[in-house]
């Protein structure tokens, strides 16, 4: 005879497990941020001889004003519950910004969590939002970088970056695996640092989701540059930021990334770029496929080599 086990009690242990998950999460995001003070931050001596950087548990405690046992539990990822008023002082105390913020609250389960959402068609009006916005590149993306939809602009900007085919329709994903991305992205290693602290803040809404587990554990075997950036426990939210990028006929275009929240898809943005410079303006026709010729293009239009530029990011 074959038993089965009620779907509530299925339900049940993935709630029970991605709650431990969160927990352990917690615990790590305290740590790394601990790491990063000393005593001397708060003009406190520096004491015996420390076998770790950054400051004691007892010490956040202390300046935190809440119970060694209590906090050394919440690094340890215990089962316990935490008021905002309490958390607000250990995030003050561990100097988190509002990024950071929102990420322990999360993680804390301080503040109401996301119920899962079945995955959604894109809804007509925001494919003609997106065409609309052409000849400005413009993209739908989800918090884990899938591209769920580009405009022709931004599909033709990006046509000739890669040299392999794109298999994954995600900007972490390409950049990660595209062996020339750090000669098309001057400011490679600021771009990628960002979009992983992105994930990580989206993370503290999807801990414990299998495709989210997944894809990390996937990246982490990957890269050793995610690995060590994942592990470092950085958050970020949305903030102003230029992608310069190296078009092979275009030559080097400044775009402002700018994002909009969509209320309909609330895991869901939509990218646009929209020229840094009137050099970029003018250069940007010719990323359309339909553009005049490489050998057409102005020499002074493409850079003889990759020079640092003032910021890049990718979203």
């Amino acid at each position: 005879m074959v038993t089965y086990e009620p779907k509530d009690g299925l339900r049940k242990d993935a709630a029970r497990l991605a709650g431990e998950r969160r927990h352990a999460e917690l615990g790590k995001f305290l740590k790394a941020r601990r790491a990063r003070l000393s005593p001397g931050d708060f003009g406190m001596p520096p004491g015996s001889r420390r076998r770790t950087p950054g400051l004691r548990r007892e010490e956040v405690a202390l300046l935190a004003g809440v119970g060694v046992t209590w906090y050394t539990w919440l690094e340890q990822g215990r089962q316990i519950k935490a008021s905002t008023q309490v958390l607000d002082a250990v995030a003050r105390t561990l100097r988190l910004d509002r990024a950071e913020r929102e990420h322990l609250y999360r993680l804390a389960e301080a503040t109401p969590l996301r119920t899962e959402r079945p995955r959604e068609v894109i809804p007509g009006s925001i494919r003609e939002i997106l065409q609309s916005l052409d000849p400005l590149p413009a993209s739908l993306i989800n918090s884990r970088f899938d591209i769920l939809l580009s405009n022709d602009a931004s599909e033709e900007l990006f046509w000739e970056w890669h040299t392999m085919p794109c298999v994954h329709k995600n900007t972490l994903w390409c950049c990660i695996t595209e062996p020339t991305a750090r000669g098309k992205f001057p400011e490679y290693e600021d771009h990628v640092r960002y979009l992983v602290a992105r994930l990580r803040s989206a993370y503290s809404r999807n801990v414990g989701d299998p495709d989210w587990e997944e894809d990390i554990r996937r990246l982490a075997s990957l890269s050793r540059d995610f690995s060590d950036l994942w592990a470092r426990h950085e958050v970020a939210d949305c903030e102003p930021r230029t992608l310069t990028y190296l078009h092979p006929r275009a030559g080097q275009v400044s775009l402002v990334v700018s994002e909009l929240d969509v209320a309909m898809m609330p895991e869901a943005r939509i990218v646009v770029y929209t020229p840094r410079d009137a050099a970029t303006r003018s250069r940007l026709p010719l990323t359309r496929r339909e553009a005049v010729p490489a050998e057409a293009v102005p020499a002074e239009a493409v850079p003889a080599e990759a020079d640092p530029v003032e910021a890049a990011t990718v979203s």
